[in-house]
């Protein structure tokens, strides 16, 4: 994987994707990442199942709560989201598929 760290923009999901995955080396940060992600699931499921749409706020709280608790504390650095939110947005989506699919070690 080749380092695009400090590079200033990026003009395609492709081309940030390495640099997401650079940013996400540690495997405790990794897993936060998954548990946050299968909770915001299990959120939407139950929401959508129940008609408490209320519950939708917790999405957020939840994804990001568990993946900048392994920013902050694990990886020790910036979350991307808050320089390129919807790249990484994506990149959640992308590397729990990744993680999942056993292209990203868990």
């Amino acid at each position: 994987m080749g380092h695009v760290k400090d590079k200033d923009g990026f003009s395609s999901f492709k081309e940030f994707y390495p640099y997401y995955l650079q940013e996400h080396k540690n495997k405790v940060c990794r897993r936060l990442h998954v548990i946050g992600s299968f909770i915001v699931l299990g959120i939407l499921g139950y929401a959508l199942a129940t008609g408490q749409f209320a519950l939708l706020w917790l999405m957020p709280v939840a994804g990001y709560g568990f993946a900048w608790v392994g920013h902050f504390f694990f990886e020790k650095n910036k979350p991307a989201t808050f320089t390129y939110p919807l790249y990484s947005f994506i990149g959640d989506w992308v590397m729990f598929k990744d993680i999942l699919t056993r292209k990203v070690p868990w």
